[in-house]
């Protein structure tokens, strides 16, 4: 009697047909998504269609190498500014008890946000002869005079500002996860508040800084606009705008060779991932204890003061570019002083009424955004649910497999749905090149682990009581997912789909490579007239894609609320 209540319990435990043939069509579709285009720019590299020729000959070029350094020396100098910045706003907002603490972070967060080539858009309007601000305060420079940005150091300084929020995100983070304890017995022996940073809590907080300084540095290697709108009017290339200066001037028939210069990216960024892997294994950092509260030390007289400092922080990273940047949108021409009398709205009535190619951008970018953001939550919630509580090797295997994507850098995975792409599909005969369509394929490749981190962060917070019971009372799978167990992860579903929304919305590193006449993104049309030379133009649409940015972070805040903590990373 007992032996078959144990075969009846299996019975009961062994997933039925449909969870089976399910499971097999999500793991073909998170397969494609991520591991195919990657497969297929290395065939293309090892193996491309002259013989090996081309590729080796790209590899032995000096402007590879020449590229290849910049690239380094633009990533290193960015990755200092950026953990320097970092550092010093992470140890602000977390350990002292300075007052608008969710605005100050909200504010330093901001910049991170905002699309790379609105960060050099806006910036480029603070130096220079024609900045409309320094024309204001009578300080502008001679007309003629080279904009200081348009350098390798223009190139650090921007990369730097941009994404220090990612360090101070993930230093913040563990700082938070500190307990209280370890502070207050430091204190008590005596030790000073500096000394028990540098010597107690820095080297405690070792792992989220390296994942902070790796992430930044990786970020940096795969940035394409800010070296795209600085280095290429400064003949200052590094390997994103090599790529994109060859496809763009060659076309399809240098497949190959920007294949080989993709390939030498990506490893270059495997190669700081794997290194951050290596430093976090050289020491146990485990901390005993919870942090209910964090550690935070009480600055007295130098409350104030700390304040200021990060205050200033946050306007000379954000609200003095952008400030630059609006200001240039309602100037009449280019390098025309602003005044109260020649003020003018007509560069925004121009890119929303009379501009076909932003109005399409607009059209374009929300609606592949959204159908995105939707497909990838459609996709990630019952994945998310077989990745969570059904876990084995394949499914771990396949959820790390879809982080790549996102960890490469842009422009790879835009020559890698080229090269995916280019020829017509089997069986339908038409091709998804030149069409918008590219563009969201590209979207569901990259945004993917946006979506699938949180929905299975929330399924792991879940009590699985709940569905077994429904199990168990015969609960079809669809009738489990519809009405106990997607209600309950919907919060951080949604979370997630509104930051693929953030993100896609303004993309340009993506789409620079895979956008034709009738398919632009609002980043490509932004990156477009300001190449163009229209930079009153491009800071209007630029203004506009930043006040979209903020709201939606806003709304992101409203709905951070409601789901686990870090969904929202700029959230307490």
């Amino acid at each position: 009697m007992a032996g078959g209540d144990v075969r009846a319990g299996a019975a009961r435990l062994r997933p039925p047909e449909p969870e089976i043939v399910l499971l097999a069509v999500l793991v073909g579709i998170t397969a494609f998504l991520s591991v195919v285009p990657v497969a297929r720019l290395v065939l293309e590299a090892a193996a491309p269609s002259g013989g090996g020729g081309p590729a080796v000959a790209v590899l032995t070029q000096p402007t590879t190498w020449v590229a290849a350094r910049q690239t380094l020396e633009v990533t290193i100098g960015g990755t200092v500014v950026a953990a320097i910045l970092g550092i010093v706003m992470a140890l602000l907002a977390a350990l002292t008890d300075v007052r608008a603490r969710p605005a100050l972070v909200f504010g330093f967060v901001l910049p991170l946000m905002i699309p790379p080539q609105v960060t050099a858009i806006a910036w480029l309007q603070v130096f220079g002869p024609s900045s409309p601000l320094l024309k204001m305060l009578d300080m502008a420079p001679p007309i003629g005079t080279r904009n200081p940005l348009y350098s390798r150091d223009g190139i650090i300084l921007l990369l730097g500002v941009h994404y220090a929020p990612l360090v101070f995100l993930t230093l913040r983070a563990g700082l938070r996860r500190l307990p209280r304890d370890f502070v207050e017995a430091a204190l008590a022996t005596g030790a000073s508040p500096l000394r028990v940073v540098t010597t107690i809590i820095m080297p405690m907080m070792r792992p989220p800084l390296v994942a902070g300084v790796i992430l930044t540095t990786v970020s940096c290697l795969g940035n394409f606009g800010i070296p795209a709108l600085l280095g290429i009017p400064g003949s200052y290339t590094v390997l994103t705008t090599l790529i994109y200066q060859r496809l763009a001037g060659l076309g399809p028939s240098v497949l190959a060779d920007v294949a080989a210069l993709s390939v030498l990216l990506g490893i270059l960024v495997l190669a700081g991932i794997a290194l951050q892997s290596w430093m976090l294994r050289q020491g146990d950092y485990r901390i005993a204890g919870t942090a209910d509260e964090p550690a935070r030390f009480e600055l007295g007289r130098w409350r104030v003061p700390a304040e200021l400092l990060g205050w200033l922080v946050v306007v000379f990273t954000f609200v003095l570019p952008m400030l630059a940047m609006v200001l240039t949108s309602l100037v009449p021409a280019y390098g025309v002083k602003l005044t109260a009398a020649n003020a003018t709205l007509d560069n925004y009535r121009y890119i929303i009424g009379a501009h076909g190619p932003t109005q399409r951008a607009f059209v374009n970018s929300f609606f592949l955004s959204v159908g995105a953001a939707l497909a990838l939550v459609a996709l990630c919630m019952p994945l998310g649910y077989f990745v969570a509580w059904r876990s084995n090797s394949l499914l771990r295997g396949l959820s790390f497999l879809a982080e790549i994507p996102y960890a490469l850098p842009g422009v790879v995975l835009a020559i890698a749905c080229i090269l995916l792409f280019l020829r017509p599909l089997p069986l339908l005969g038409f091709s998804l090149y030149n069409t918008v369509w590219i563009i969201f394929v590209a979207y569901l490749m990259r945004f993917l682990t946006l979506v699938l981190r949180p929905i299975v962060g929330a399924f792991q917070q879940l009590d699985r009581s709940y569905e077994e019971a429904a199990r168990m009372s015969g609960a079809g799978f669809a009738f489990r997912q519809r009405t106990v167990t997607l209600p309950m992860v919907a919060p951080a579903a949604a979370a997630g789909a509104l930051i693929v929304f953030l993100t896609a919305f303004n993309e340009l590193t993506v789409s620079a490579l895979l956008w034709s006449s009738g398919a632009e993104t609002l980043g490509v049309a932004v990156f477009s007239l300001e190449q163009g030379g229209d930079s009153t133009y491009a800071a209007a649409l630029a203004t506009l894609s930043v006040i979209v940015t903020i709201l939606l972070m806003i709304a992101a805040s409203a709905l951070g609320r409601r789901m686990p903590r870090g969904v929202v990373p700029w959230r307490d």
